[in-house]
């Protein structure tokens, strides 16, 4: 039985040696940080994992890396999609058979399907394994939004359980809540609109601030499932400008900048992408000297 996805998931950054090659044994150690740090379950080789700059080969050697790594209860997903619906089935096959938990399903990004053609991708995938999985709407990046009624069509799948709304419509995104059969779950996927969708009757966050500050979001979480807006509110302006630092770059290049910055080396990210600029650098210091950091550096093997 596949682990229990949970309220607080981190997108997780991909570690990277100095000679570009993807770092198994520090990803290992960095899931494991962010578990101890709050989170319940981990996204690997997604948009901030640079999964679109992974081989096959590395995507199915991280993710068999990172499920040796965690107890079994906590939920691994992979990114195993991307814009031609044969080569996801393939992928999403390899991450069952490595033992994750779940797939994460990207809206296609260049080929702009129809809607219809959404609901015959993600349904393709959804019967190729017998894992549950996410749907992720992320129209800044894919240059198409699903609309609300093709994800609740495909909430009537038996393993399509949730989606991942990063669209910023709160109005969708309030659709989708309300109209959701039983058991269907809407995990905010901006950090900033957190709280509003755990206000709506939404279920969690998949965090890029997860990397560093997962037991705060937790509260912030737990105080909204107490109705104590109050704390929510607070625990969200408090967070705020920590969250806005982490985007004023391209994701995950301020996060990958601001885990060095606290002390947890995990390389620069691959071209296209550049490492943090100076600016930013020093915006992204100078939020973290300001704000309480949960996630712990390992102390290095003897």
């Amino acid at each position: 039985m596949p682990a229990e996805f949970g309220r607080l998931l981190t997108a997780m950054i991909t570690p990277m040696r100095e000679d570009g090659a993807v770092d198994y044994e520090r990803a290992a150690d960095l899931a494991k940080a962010l578990v101890d740090s709050g989170n319940e379950g981990l996204v690997i080789a997604g948009s901030t994992g640079e999964g679109i700059t992974l081989t096959a080969e590395e995507k199915i050697a991280l993710w068999a890396a990172i499920r040796r790594a965690l107890p079994s209860d906590v939920a691994v997903i992979a990114g195993s999609t991307n814009s031609s619906t044969a080569e996801s089935i393939a992928l999403s096959r390899e991450a069952e058979r490595v033992g994750c938990d779940g797939l994460l399903l990207t809206v296609p990004a260049y080929n702009k399907p129809p809607q219809e053609g959404l609901v015959r991708h993600f349904t393709a995938i959804a019967d190729a394994t017998g894992l549950p999985c996410m749907l992720y709407n992320v129209p800044v990046r894919t240059a198409l939004n699903m609309t609300a009624e093709t994800m609740l069509r495909l909430a009537e799948h038996p393993r399509i359980v949730g989606v991942k709304e990063a669209s910023g419509d709160f109005a969708q995104i309030g659709r989708v809540i309300a109209g959701a059969p039983s058991g269907f779950r809407v995990w905010s996927g901006n950090d900033s609109d957190t709280l509003g969708v755990m206000a709506m009757g939404g279920y969690g966050i998949v965090s890029v601030a997860g990397h560093l500050v997962g037991r705060q979001i937790r509260q912030l979480i737990d105080a909204c499932l107490r109705g104590d807006l109050g704390e929510a509110a607070a625990l969200h302006h408090r967070l705020t400008p920590l969250v806005d630092v982490l985007f004023i770059e391209s994701n995950p290049i301020p996060v990958k900048q601001a885990m060095h910055e606290v002390g947890f080396a995990v390389g620069a990210p691959r071209l296209p992408l550049l490492p943090a600029s100076e600016g930013a650098t020093a915006r992204i210091r100078a939020e973290l000297a300001r704000q309480q950091i949960d996630v712990r550096v390992p102390a290095p093997a003897r």
